[in-house]
């Protein structure tokens, strides 16, 4: 697994700082008032950091914006990156200053002088979530990343505030690594392996496999694998950081870890894409990592389903028609549309074994929602007002983007079968929907639930704020703050 950055929290030191020979990053207000660090850089350097900050370069910097003084005098550093950033600056420009650090130092040892910054942690935050690169298949193995020593007036202070950010950090490399990853690396064996380990961390870990699966009845998902000569897998993982007795939240994932659509074999032209198919389950491993290394005290159970979608003499026809855990049939019309039938026998078992709170499923379930939405944001459904309106605050404070989609019963004509009690598309018109439609038919009516289809979102060709090009793991953040705001301490 990628690792972060080694990152250390120390007392401003002068001589450390003259002598550092990597790179050093101070932060100057816009205004040009220099912060007690800034002002030991200025003499440092001999009054050259004052210039620069006099000058229009640095003036018509936007905050969280990085200007560098290469090879700067009576310094043995490389660089001085010069940040500017108010002491009273937003989250955002925080990270995003992090971020531009961590872009701007490449491979160099990084020293940071927060100069008494409020919300110093969110800086670290930034700087962890960029400093990012999947390397682990290339031949000449990843690049050795320098270390992070971070100045503070009150290190043990910053340090307190940044382990719980850099937990989800780790998190959110977890669920890049597993979006990332090849499918004849990630099989899904390996993926279950992978889950296994965090045992390690203190997390509770059920793989169930095909065997179990085809006992619990879990046809439907075992439809989709048969295909293949790869198993197929449910994996559980537990948190239990909350009090007994209280019912969990569960966190259940879409893991396919290659779709090729089956006997409805997708276009060739970017199919490799589809190592990207697994996302949701990715994004439900990752915030149970986090919350594992962070000792939230909550209670959350993580149910993924990893399968492999691959076309074969034994896999799934269109026509068939298989019946669910729950009980009803569906007609499978399109057997590209299989994530659905991944996703419905896995949520009817969360529910019927652990009774939870609240349910939320995240998927890479349709193109419709990347027509509809973009890259900018996922598609959001729910049968609940209050706990969706909770998760897009929660993705809003983490600027993740996130957008409600409709729901209702006129779209459920859609999805009537001739043969069987549903069908699993609903056609061309309002995909997305009808996708999540399918989905809320095993939806208990005591559970709230959220729909998340984050096909747009998993994984982008350009970089985002705070992750280069490729995987983002999106929705780690912004679940992980639900979990913080509503479910700890219960």
């Amino acid at each position: 697994m990628t690792a972060l950055t080694p990152m250390s929290f120390v007392q401003t030191d002068i001589d450390q700082i003259a002598g550092h020979a990597g790179r050093v990053a101070v932060t100057v207000d816009a205004t040009g008032k220099m912060n007690p660090s800034a002002r030991r850089i200025n003499k440092l350097t001999k009054g050259a950091l004052e210039r620069l900050v006099q000058s229009t370069k640095f003036t018509d910097l936007k905050p969280g914006d990085v200007l560098s003084m290469g090879y700067p005098t009576g310094m043995a550093a490389e660089a001085v990156d010069v940040v500017q950033l108010a002491n009273n600056a937003d989250v955002h420009d925080l990270r995003k200053a992090g971020a531009n650090l961590a872009k701007q130092r490449g491979e160099a040892d990084l020293l940071v002088l927060t100069g008494g910054l409020r919300k110093s942690a969110e800086l670290c935050f930034g700087l962890a979530m960029r400093d990012y690169s999947f390397e682990d298949n290339k031949s000449k193995g990843k690049p050795r990343k320098g270390s992070v020593t971070v100045m503070a007036s009150t290190p043990d202070e910053v340090k307190a505030a940044a382990e719980p950010l850099l937990a989800i950090a780790d998190g959110a490399f977890m669920t890049r690594d597993l979006t990332n990853e090849p499918a004849n690396v990630l099989t899904t064996t390996e993926f279950a392996d992978r889950l296994a380990a965090m045992k390690s961390i203190g997390l509770e870990v059920e793989v169930l496999d095909d065997a179990k699966l085809e006992k619990l009845g879990m046809r439907t998902l075992l439809s989709v694998g048969q295909g293949s000569a790869s198993p197929s897998y449910v994996v559980v993982m537990k948190w239990n950081g909350g009090k007994k007795g209280t019912a969990p939240l569960a966190l259940v994932g879409k893991g396919v870890v290659f779709d090729t659509g089956g006997i409805s074999l997708k276009p060739g032209a970017g199919m490799e894409d589809m190592t990207m198919d697994m996302g949701g389950a990715g994004v439900v491993s990752g915030v149970m990592r986090s919350l594992a290394l962070r000792k939230a005290k909550a209670n959350v159970v993580g149910l993924v389903g990893i399968v492999e979608n691959m076309p074969s003499g034994t896999a799934t026809r269109p026509g068939d028609v298989i019946k669910t855990m729950k009980g009803d049939t569906v007609e499978v019309i399109n057997t590209d549309a299989e994530g659905r039938l991944v996703l419905c026998d896995v949520m009817w078992y969360a529910q019927e074994q652990f009774k939870p709170a609240a349910m939320i499923d995240l998927a890479t379930l349709t193109g419709a929602i990347v027509v509809g939405l973009g890259h900018e944001n996922a598609g959001v459904f729910s049968n609940n007002d209050t706990l969706c309106n909770a998760f897009l605050k929660a993705a809003g404070a983490e600027k993740e983007g996130a957008w409600r989609m409709p729901m209702g019963a006129g779209y459920d004509k859609l999805l009537e079968s001739r043969i069987a009690d549903m069908k699993n598309i609903g056609g061309r018109n309002g995909g997305a929907v009808t996708a999540a439609q399918f989905l809320g038919r095993f939806v208990k009516d005591e559970t709230p639930w959220i729909h998340l289809d984050i096909a747009g979102v998993a994984s982008v060709k350009e970089e985002t704020a705070l992750a280069p090009k490729g995987a983002t793991g999106w929705g780690v953040a912004s679940l992980n703050r639900l979990i913080s705001d509503h479910y700890e301490g219960e």
